[in-house]
């Protein structure tokens, strides 16, 4: 059980494995929301009584497909399962504008692996976004549509906002209750966001986003940025190239956020893949631990140390590192960059590191939606 200002959230050692079975709760006759509403569905898809209080998070990022299912909680939720694979679905949008037909493939068995996982859990609440990639592909509605044919799933693409705001909301309680002012950032595949909270909230459940004070999504994520500047060779000249880029985009949050660190107690929080792995070599950890990760404060000349120790790697040593893994290394130093960027625009000792974000965001906003801390439904 991890612990933090406020909100709680357990994470069952069977989540992986979806081997553990959702509590039940009052029935429902309501078709799940996660499924497409249109007419002639198989019956496989047909309304049916539903037990569950299982509420679903996807986030279909440009690299990542993500799955959260969990239950409501005294303090939050309680993860039951969860699924995470990596689809490339915005591979190549940094040079055109087309999803490919092998990344749509990948990303389709990945969400029939998400949707199998619902019906298993008997899920009766959901919502699936999709970010940048299918904002930026000409044929994204047209992906869209496919998923809703083949797997009767209903995607939402949502706009840059609103993947800001479900991010400041996943993460938020994180923040150090002392501080006055502080930046939240998520690197994602193909965009950024970042956000400029002011104050502390008021009790755990208050909605975060009412302390957003300035917040930009920047076109510009991992899998963008290493194809335009290369991921497999780079040098301290081609990191710098990207600092650059990102330093660019981020100058209009710049100047509105400019006040930021002037606050009391003023830090960094981070969520996304590049922070975590960030953290999990700092750590040394011999495979990656969320519980020691989500949470976690680094000093900024430990974090120096570690995006110096990646760049002095090259692509093999990088792949070889259990925190990284093949997958990810021609892309870790491209989130350095982005991460290199904000931290010298907000010059800050200390950065939080978040193994939360958008799917936590998702299911904060259902469950408070339900008013389930207040009906006395959690456990």
């Amino acid at each position: 059980m991890l612990k933090d200002s406020g909100l709680t959230v357990k994470h069952d050692a069977t989540a992986e494995t979806g081997e553990r079975r959702a509590d039940p709760l009052a029935g429902s006759e309501a078709r799940p929301t996660w499924l497409a509403d249109r007419p002639n569905t198989a019956s496989r898809n047909q309304p049916r009584r539903s037990s569950s209080r299982s509420y679903a998070a996807l986030d279909l990022g440009t690299n990542n497909c993500r799955l959260l299912i969990a239950e409501p909680a005294h303090f939050g939720f309680r993860v039951v399962d969860a699924f995470s694979r990596i689809v490339r679905l915005g591979e190549g949008l940094g040079l055109g504008n087309q999803l490919s037909e092998e990344a749509i493939d990948r990303t389709i068995e990945a969400l029939r692996v998400c949707r199998d996982k619902m019906q298993a859990k008997d899920v009766a609440r959901a919502r699936l976004v999709a970010t940048e990639a299918c904002r930026l592909a000409e044929n994204g509605p047209a992906f869209i549509e496919r998923v809703r044919d083949e797997l009767d799933l209903e995607l939402e693409v949502v706009d840059r906002k609103t993947e800001a705001f479900l991010a400041v909301t996943g993460c938020a309680a994180l923040a150090d209750p002392k501080a006055e002012s502080v930046i939240v950032f998520d690197i994602g595949g193909g965009s950024t966001e970042i956000a400029w909270l002011d104050g502390a909230p008021p009790h755990a459940f208050a909605d975060p986003c009412t302390r957003v004070r300035a917040w930009d999504s920047l076109p510009v994520g991992v899998v963008t940025l290493a194809e335009r500047h290369g991921g497999i060779d780079v040098t301290r000249e081609s990191f710098e190239g990207m600092v650059e880029e990102v330093t660019e985009l981020l100058l209009d949050f710049t100047l509105a956020a400019s006040k930021a660190g002037q606050a009391t107690n003023f830090h960094l929080l981070g969520t996304s893949g590049t922070v975590t792995t960030v953290g999990g070599i700092h750590l040394g950890l011999a495979r990656y631990d969320r519980r020691r990760v989500d949470g976690m404060w680094m000093r900024n000349g430990e974090i120096s140390t570690v995006i110096d120790r990646l760049l002095y790697s090259d692509f093999e040593q990088r792949a070889a590192n259990p925190c990284i893994g093949r997958d990810r290394a021609d892309l870790v130093l491209a989130g350095c960059a982005i991460l290199e960027a904000i931290r010298r625009a907000f010059p800050s000792d200390r950065l939080r590191i978040a193994d939360r974000g958008l799917r936590e965001g998702i299911l904060m906003n259902m469950m408070r939606e339900d008013s389930v801390w207040r009906k006395g439904s959690q456990r």
